[in-house]
C-alpha cells in the first residue's frame, strides 16, 4: 500500500511540474501493474495530456510523457534508446534467454525501472532503456552468462526487433475477454476465471476488471504468465451459432 501511494505521488508530481513549468516530464519505465495504477489516476490527471510509450508501440514496459505540442508549443521525443547486445562470436555463444540478459544487467547494479522490454532474437538481445544509462551499459556490459558480447546504442527499434506474430482463428461463444482468453490458452472456464480474479489479465495496458468485457478489433490482451495477443475481430459465424475470431499471437 505504501509503495502504491509513493508511486501515485511521483506521477502526480510529474504532472504538476509539467503544468507549472511548461516542460515535458517523463516517468521511469512502468511495469504492467504500475500502469494499472496509473490508469486509476486518470481523473486526477485530466488537467494535462499524456502519452505512453516503451520504444515500440507494443512494449509491455512503458514510460509516461506529460505534455503535448499543442500544450507546450514544441515537440520532444521520449528519452529512450535501444541497445543491441550481440555475442562477439555467435558460433561459440551460449543459448541466451531473456533471463540471461536481465541477469547480466542486474549484475551491473542497474535499477529495473530504467530498463524497458528486452527482446531476444537469434541470440541477440535488444534492450530499450533510458538514455541516461545507455552509454554506461554499452561500455560496461561485456558478458551475458558465459558469452562475451558487444553493445551498440541506437535511437530507434531495429527492424530485427519488430514484433513477430502467428495468425490464428478461434471458435468461441462470444467475443468476451474471458471466452477468448480461455480458448487462446486452452484453459477451462474456471481456470480462466481465476486469472481475472488474480488480476493477471490486461486490455491495452489496463487491468481487466470484468471478465465479460467485449473485445474490440485492435485490442491488445496481456495475460501474466501466458503471453500476449491482438484481437482482430469476428470473422464468421458457425452453424452452431458460435463465432470464429482472429487473433495475432506474439511469438
Amino acid at each position: 500500500m505504501q509503495d502504491e501511494l509513493a508511486f501515485k505521488k511521483r506521477i502526480l508530481d510529474l504532472a504538476n511540474r509539467c503544468d507549472r513549468s511548461g516542460i515535458y516530464t517523463f516517468s521511469d519505465f512502468m511495469d504492467i501493474n504500475e500502469q494499472a495504477l496509473f490508469f486509476e489516476m486518470e481523473p486526477e490527471l485530466s488537467f494535462v495530456p499524456y502519452t505512453l510509450f516503451g520504444g515500440r508501440e507494443d512494449c509491455e514496459r512503458r514510460m509516461v510523457r506529460f505534455g503535448s505540442p499543442e500544450m507546450l508549443g514544441y515537440a520532444e521525443d521520449f528519452p529512450i534508446r535501444c541497445l543491441t547486445i550481440r555475442p562477439l562470436m555467435q558460433k561459440f555463444a551460449d543459448d541466451l534467454t531473456h533471463r540471461d540478459f536481465l541477469g547480466a544487467l542486474m549484475h551491473l547494479g542497474i535499477e529495473r525501472n530504467v530498463l524497458g522490454d528486452i527482446i531476444v532474437r537469434d541470440n541477440i538481445g535488444y534492450l530499450f532503456c533510458e538514455d541516461v544509462v545507455a552509454d554506461y551499459l554499452a561500455e560496461h556490459l561485456d558478458k551475458v552468462k558465459h558469452t562475451s558480447v558487444t553493445c551498440t546504442v541506437g535511437t530507434e527499434c531495429p527492424a530485427a526487433a519488430k514484433p513477430i506474430f502467428s495468425e490464428e482463428e478461434l471458435v468461441v461463444n462470444a467475443p468476451r475477454c474471458d471466452s477468448v482468453v480461455a480458448k487462446a490458452y486452452n484453459l477451462s472456464r474456471s481456470e480462466s476465471a481465476r486469472l481475472f480474479a488474480a488480476k493477471r489479465v490486461f486490455i491495452n495496458g489496463r487491468q481487466c476488471e470484468s471478465p465479460g468485457s467485449v473485445l474490440k478489433e485492435g485490442d491488445v490482451i496481456s495475460v501474466r504468465g501466458f503471453g500476449k495477443f491482438i484481437f482482430k475481430g469476428i470473422r464468421t459465424e458457425t452453424k452452431k451459432s458460435r463465432i470464429r475470431v482472429k487473433i495475432l499471437r506474439y511469438i
